[in-house]
């Protein structure tokens, strides 16, 4: 007998073999054709999945409702983007084909290139393959049968696979939909007419495996969605975001460049742009000195013993640039972390809980070479500059320092206006070699940090399992930018692995006299200055609020005759702390008026005759046009009152 248990608490029992979608059918027949995909016991399988023949289990029906199903539906489409391609072009050999982030792509090896040109009859095909509504079936074969079904496909990277990535599997799956067969390890939507739209997007080389060293592939992305009405949507977002594209606009207005003969993934910040990021360093720099953080300064480099002790080497080797060999024998790392000098200043003293607890903070730049092909303008780079801070303290002291984070963090995300954001407690998986340290360490930081988070008011929290670093728990920020896209930004993370006797041994003096162990909490409001400004250039797309416009102002002169009042009111205003400038062309006014507009300046000071006569500004609001005319300090005022207040404007 089976007892199958659903969400509102009502079960259903069995004494035959059955399947999600008998189950459906035993409720009624609306949700029989609504049903998607089933959860069984926290397991996302298809419908045509058998469930025990006996025992219980928790079971959720999924349907479109669901963003689940969603997900499961664009992997399917990825299956009919690759039987359309199969059956327009000869040859393809087949690698993955995975969901994205809203959408999906399929991997292809074939001798002629694809191309935007292609799109419409790949897309026409699978239109025709949608129309015929085919079921997906799910086929388990033994592994030796799995490597002799897809040799006689002609499928050689299949093969490949079998042998490497699945070799110690005894049975795989595959999934067939009318002639189309492909190893897949699912699940689907019951048939393909579930994809209610869908579009193909772009073209992009890739290797095969992520491995430069291997076959160069063809990656083909699309999107699907249950409807048109929401494909149409996700378009319009997707012009947007690239109207908002920080590659784009930090070109345009002169923010930052990357400059091939310096290096891929390495930033120069030009002057506009450094000013933002001074800004936003004296923003933190203000904060943390509110809050009791000692600011340090350590070296981008380091020896390598330290980062062996640490762990970050050879644990990041991967993403290191490799040791700097000197004459003498001795070795030096570019720092892929600041977490070790950190330590070593901590460590450069006795400390008493007297001393705790300490908080360091240094705007430390890191290093790590990224792939070339993750590598993208401001957000993926190979150096870059976290606002990072350390705080050692004692147990006790753990709940309230951790809280401190969190709400510094929302502090910044709230300046900033980025007030729609959700917490990942990032925790270890259990069965996973990758993680250093005692296991009742992790289970007590795992439990530490969960009590508070769930004590602060977060809007949403979420757990995810394997997300962890590799030295202890953490909890990432998740913000939605004003277009709804997110972006993983400010983190706390809580670490009893690096003060202890396996790593370094940190120690403090009790109150009982004795030495003590203290837990030390990594934390990064922003991240990183780069990530983050670029992720402010696509959320203000370039128009910065006036305390982080590169220029707050420009005095536009009528006629070159004023010339001499708008100098004086331009020193005024600098005199005043603002960021100005004057254009003093001989040209019309209105061109002047569309220049600054053009580049995003939030004020324009207007001067004419009347405005000289009477020691008067007429102000022109980026957002709102004339403002009409004032006395040069009362705008003054205005503009200093806007800066302080951070007013972020809409």
């Amino acid at each position: 007998m089976l007892r199958v248990n659903l969400p509102d608490g009502s079960v259903l029992e069995y004494s035959r073999r059955v399947r999600p979608s008998d189950v459906a059918a035993d409720i009624g027949p609306r949700l029989a054709a609504a049903t998607l995909a089933a959860e069984v016991d926290g397991k996302i399988v298809g419908t045509d999945a058998p469930l025990p023949e006996s025992g219980e289990v928790s079971l959720r029906l999924l349907t479109k409702r669901d963003p689940e199903a969603l997900d499961l539906l664009r992997h399917s489409c990825a299956h009919i983007m690759a039987r359309a391609v199969m059956r327009l072009f000869d040859g393809v050999q087949l690698a993955f084909g995975p969901t994205v982030t809203d959408g999906f792509y399929y991997d292809f090896l074939l001798d002629r290139s694809i191309s935007e040109a292609d799109f419409p009859k790949i897309e026409a095909e699978m239109a025709k393959i949608v129309k015929q509504d085919e079921p997906f079936e799910r086929i388990e074969e033994p592994h030796d049968r799995a490597i002799e079904l897809c040799a006689g496909l002609g499928q050689a990277l299949k093969v490949e696979h079998l042998r490497e990535g699945l070799g110690q599997e005894e049975m795989v799956s595959f999934y067939r939909q009318g002639e189309f067969v492909d190893l897949c390890r699912g699940p689907h939507v019951p048939s393909a007419g579930a994809i209610g739209a869908f579009k193909l997007l772009s073209v992009a080389g890739a290797y095969w495996k992520g491995d430069a060293s291997n076959q160069q592939l063809q990656r083909l992305y699309g999107t699907a969605w249950f409807t048109q009405k929401d494909l149409d949507e996700y378009l319009k977002r997707l012009e947007e975001a690239k109207r908002r594209d920080h590659r784009v606009l930090g070109k345009q207005l002169e923010l930052f460049l990357i400059d091939p003969e310096v290096g891929s993934g390495l930033v120069l910040w030009l002057p506009k742009g450094a000013t933002i990021r001074r800004e936003l360093e004296r923003f933190i720099y203000q904060e943390l000195l509110k809050r009791g953080y000692q600011p340090v300064y350590t070296p981008v480099i380091g020896r390598v013993q330290l980062y062996e002790t640490s762990g970050h080497y050879p644990y990041y080797a991967d993403s290191q640039f490799p040791p700097i060999e000197m004459a003498d024998g001795d070795r030096f790392l570019l720092r892929p972390m600041n977490c070790p000098h950190h330590i070593r200043i901590y460590q450069s003293k006795p400390r008493s809980y007297r001393d705790l607890p300490l908080r360091i903070a240094e705007l430390g730049t890191v290093h790590r070479f990224e792939q070339s092909g993750e590598l993208n303008g401001m957000t993926r780079v190979r150096g870059f500059t976290q606002d990072d801070a350390h705080i050692f303290c004692t147990e006790d002291q753990v709940a309230e320092e951790f809280r401190g984070c969190l709400d510094m963090t929302q502090f910044v995300l709230k300046t900033l206006g980025l007030e729609d954001y959700r917490v990942r407690l990032g925790f270890r998986d259990p069965a996973s070699d990758k993680y250093v340290g005692r296991p009742e360490d992790w289970d007590r930081a795992e439990a530490a940090l969960e009590q508070v988070c769930r004590e602060v008011d977060l809007p949403e929290l979420e757990i995810e399992r394997g997300e962890a670093a590799f030295y202890g728990p953490k909890a990432d920020f998740v913000a939605s930018d004003c277009i709804g896209r997110e972006w993983q930004l400010g983190t706390v993370q809580l670490d009893y692995n690096l003060p202890s006797p396996q790593r370094f041994n940190l120690e403090y003096i009790g109150t009982d006299n004795r030495p003590h162990q203290p837990v030390m909490i990594h934390r990064a409001p922003f991240g990183s200055l780069e990530r983050f400004t670029g992720m402010l250039i696509e959320h203000f797309a370039g128009a910065f609020p006036l305390w982080l416009a590169p220029e707050q102002a420009r005095v536009l002169v009528v006629s070159q005759k004023f010339e001499d009042y708008g100098r004086r009111v331009e020193q005024t205003l600098r005199e005043a702390g603002l960021r100005v400038s004057g254009d003093y062309r001989p040209e019309k006014v209105g061109a002047k008026i569309r220049d600054a507009q053009l580049e995003l300046i939030p004020y324009m000071l207007v001067i004419g005759q009347r405005e000289a006569e009477t020691e008067t500004v007429s102000i022109r609001d980026r957002r709102e046009g004339d403002l009409g005319a004032m006395p040069l300090a009362q705008a003054i005022e205005k503009l200093q009152a806007e800066v302080h207040n951070k007013t972020l404007r809409t």
